[in-house]
């Protein structure tokens, strides 16, 4: 059976590339490291790494230990560190992933509550792409995730938080001079902008079947934020996006936002945790800081959300 100890030596044989890199940094003779991966070799029957003269590389086999051992080794300091919060203080490691938008509406004052209040514990916080944040999640990357629209799927616990309307964001020469709302037919005949990133489209809406007629009529799809905010300004085409996702180019007046109709559409943003993964007090902790910010922020009006939270 693998222990910890093994596992150990071969993440860092693994981020290092080398067996004497890995065991400078482990203090441990590499003769030691290379029987431990001989042994471990052995045991799954197929090779973890390919020897060059220059260091070793992952095989395919090593690659997928990686990531299990990765989250096996976070999930026992998590817990080591969570037995020792119950009878102490809050404290240890916890990540959260956040889309662009969520950065923009609570991040500053997320982290500002967060330091202020548990000065024990070690945040990470991930902005990417809503989609992207899925991988991260799996991957252990990250504890929890705000994430638009992700997949009914049992490896996650998902808790609805917000619903937003989608506007139809571009210049004036481009969407028209005028903030009425557009009715979906119109919008298809724009030049659409899309972001995408694997499955980040579904974070533009609810209805799966509306958003296969945008891909196929968008003109570019970026998995760029800043890309499309200055694509949208340069009079390339426009987004199907939120007020706030281009909230700084409204507030300047280089843009509009056009409500759209017939249907409207909408997207709904979750909280999500590796359902295998039991909370610790600390990340715990966090969430309840995370909630808290975001019904403040859209009940103060700086985000533009309907609140779905349970009581």
């Amino acid at each position: 059976m693998l222990d910890t100890r093994q596992l150990q030596y071969f993440n860092a044989i693994y981020e290092h590339g080398s067996l004497a890199r890995a065991s400078i940094h482990l203090r441990i003779a590499a003769s030691a490291l290379s029987h431990h991966l001989a042994q471990m070799e052995t045991r799954f029957g197929t090779p973890l790494f390919s020897r060059k003269p220059r260091g070793m590389a992952p095989t395919a086999a090593g690659h997928r230990l990686y990531g299990h051992s990765r989250s096996i080794l976070r999930a026992m300091i998590a817990a080591e560190t969570d037995l020792t919060d119950a009878v102490d203080k809050i404290s240890g490691p916890v990540s959260v992933g956040m889309s662009f938008s969520a950065v923009k509406a609570i991040g500053v004052a997320f982290v500002t509550q967060v330091v202020r209040d548990f000065p024990n514990v070690q945040l990470a916080l991930t902005e990417s792409l809503s989609g992207a944040a899925l991988p991260h999640l799996l991957a252990s990357d990250v504890d929890m995730a705000l994430i638009y629209n992700p997949p009914a799927d049992p490896t996650f616990e998902s808790e609805p938080v917000l619903e937003e309307k989608m506007f139809c964001v571009g210049r004036s020469d481009i969407i028209g001079d005028t903030e009425d709302p557009i009715t979906f037919a119109e919008l298809l005949d724009l030049p659409i902008i899309l972001l995408r990133q694997g499955v980040s489209a579904r974070a533009i809406m609810d209805d799966i079947t509306l958003l296969k007629k945008i891909e196929t009529r968008a003109i570019l799809q970026m998995n760029s934020v800043q890309a499309i905010a200055g694509s949208i300004e340069a009079g390339l085409g426009c987004v199907i996006g939120t007020r706030l996702f281009m909230h700084d180019q409204l507030e300047r007046g280089t843009v509009r936002a056009r409500p759209i109709i017939t249907p409207e559409l909408s997207r709904t943003l979750y909280l999500c945790r590796l359902a295998s993964r039991p909370p610790t007090f600390a990340s715990e902790a966090i969430r309840e800081i995370l909630i808290d910010r975001v019904q403040e922020a859209v009940l103060s009006g700086a985000w533009e959300a309907q609140l779905l939270l349970r009581a």
